[in-house]
């Protein structure tokens, strides 16, 4: 059986500041220049949390534990153009070693949750920073 959707996670990184990490996707790239909840693909041999802690070694350069993020909402798109849909899976992270940076090129920064709400971003990104923000 195939599957007939991509399974992605993101995290939500904040600090005791209140302030929230975006990650600026490099030019070029598919959304290139907008901002995201950093994350990526989850692999066929890895739950959710697992990948979200990979990815965040990957793009960020910290490490975080599967303890210290939580489930916080989820977004999907239709199949386009013989694309799979997507389901973003978007976890709040608390606690992480190291300083994030943004070693696939792109930008990181950190923001309130009015200021994110402005950035320009992938349409499932919208979405997930509305259910985020919403209660704060």
């Amino acid at each position: 059986m195939t599957r007939t959707f991509m399974a992605v996670v993101a995290g939500a990184l904040h600090r005791a500041d209140g302030r929230w990490l975006m990650h600026r996707r490099p030019e070029g790239k598919h959304h290139g220049g907008l901002w995201e909840f950093p994350g990526g693909k989850v692999e066929a041999y890895e739950i959710p949390v697992q990948s979200l802690v990979r990815e965040l070694t990957e793009e960020l350069g910290i490490v975080c534990h599967s303890e210290g993020c939580s489930p916080a909402g989820f977004a999907e798109s239709e199949a386009d153009s013989g694309q799979p849909a997507i389901v973003i899976l978007l976890y709040t992270v608390s606690a992480w070693d190291g300083e994030p940076q943004a070693l696939e090129g792109g930008a990181i920064g950190w923001f309130t949750p009015a200021e994110a709400l402005e950035l320009r971003k992938p349409p499932l990104d919208i979405h997930l920073a509305g259910q985020l923000f919403q209660n704060l």
